[in-house]
C-alpha cells in the first residue's frame, strides 16, 4: 500500500518552458501557510520537500517523508551464530 501523498501547504513551484536553459523554475511561497507547515512537519530542525510533475504536467511540491532504516545487526541470528565457529 502506498503512502498517502502530504502536499506542502504554502509552496508553489512553476516552470517557464520560455525561461533561459539554466532556470529550473521559480518557487512561490506563502510565509504564514508554509510557516504552519514548516513546524508541524520538522524533524531535527529540518523539512525535506521533493518537486514533482503530475500526469498533467503540473508541478507540485511534496513532503518526502522518507527515512533511513534503523542501523543494527543485519546480519540473521542464525548466520550470527554460526560466524563464530568458523575456523578462520
Amino acid at each position: 500500500m502506498a503512502e498517502e501523498k502530504i502536499f506542502a501547504d504554502g509552496f508553489l513551484f512553476k516552470r517557464n518552458d520560455n525561461a533561459p536553459h539554466f532556470v529550473v523554475g521559480s518557487q512561490s511561497i506563502k510565509v504564514e501557510e508554509a510557516v504552519a507547515f514548516l513546524k508541524a512537519n520538522a524533524k531535527n530542525g529540518w523539512v525535506t520537500l521533493s518537486i514533482k510533475q503530475s500526469k498533467g504536467g503540473n508541478y507540485y511540491c511534496e513532503l518526502d517523508t522518507w527515512e533511513p532504516k534503523k542501523e543494527g545487526n543485519t546480519q540473521p541470528a542464525a548466520e550470527a551464530a554460526n560466524a563464530d565457529d568458523l575456523p578462520f
